[in-house]
């Protein structure tokens, strides 16, 4: 068994996998994840564990993987696809799992990743496993904070889906600027894709995932813990090296 740890922004993902299958799946806050691993650790033997951090990492993690093989994923982990981003050092360990899962789970297919967290990141993959790049975009939450933060006078509102695309107040208007603004914007990233590649294959996931793929009108598969799947693959691939 395997164990696969996302140190998210805000969350923490933990997914337990046997081979290729995500058995268990746990979320906890950044501070609560030492008493979450030793909770899994109490009932579970992994005998492989890999975590993938965003900035900073609070926990010591090594102290819960002393006696087995683990993995911290970075820029140089050897990952089953070929990596032509031209600044490698710079992409987000998120970035790279998500392209790991698409090579393994969509072999031979032109994929594009959609993932809607606090940024939303599109990621693209050739059909010979070759990784050229992508777009990085501010999230749903972080546009709502950020026309708060930025102006004087327009409050900090929650995610709501607006009945129209006419907003008829300040808090609606807010509303359609931001949920219609990012379906359009997923709409029209999906049909670039689309006409520059055959076969296109869209996965959206993230946290947004499930909100945002119930109003696309393109053919999409939302897969919520593709980024733990494709970190398992990850985990996979090095201990066989």
């Amino acid at each position: 068994m395997n164990i696969a740890i996302d140190v998210g922004n805000t969350l923490v993902k933990v997914g337990l996998f046997q081979h290729d299958q995500l058995k268990e799946y746990y979320q906890t806050e950044r501070q609560a994840l030492g008493v979450l691993l030793e909770e899994i650790l109490e009932n579970s033997q992994p005998e492989a564990a890999i975590v993938s951090a965003v900035g900073h990492q609070d926990a010591n993690l090594e102290v819960f993987f002393k006696e087995i093989y683990w993995l911290n994923l970075h820029a140089q982990t050897p990952v089953p696809f070929t990596n032509q981003y031209a600044t490698p050092e710079t992409l987000g360990v998120d970035r790279v799992a998500v392209m790991a899962a698409a090579a393994v789970e969509y072999p031979q297919q032109n994929v594009l990743v959609i993932d809607a967290g606090t940024c939303i990141t599109y990621d693209f993959m050739r059909a010979d496993a070759v990784y050229l790049g992508g777009a990085i975009a501010p999230g749903l939450q972080m546009r709502y904070k950020a026309m708060h933060t930025q102006t004087a006078g327009l409050p900090l509102l929650k995610l709501e889906d607006p009945e129209t695309f006419l907003g008829t107040s300040t808090a609606s208007s807010m509303h359609v600027g931001v949920v219609q603004g990012v379906l359009a914007e997923i709409e029209g990233m999906i049909s670039k894709y689309d006409v520059n590649y055959d076969d296109l294959t869209v996965i959206l996931t993230g946290g947004d995932a499930p909100f945002l793929a119930e109003r696309l009108k393109n053919t999409i598969f939302a897969i919520p813990n593709f980024l733990l799947i494709g970190m398992n693959h990850i985990l996979e691939y090095n201990k066989n090296q």
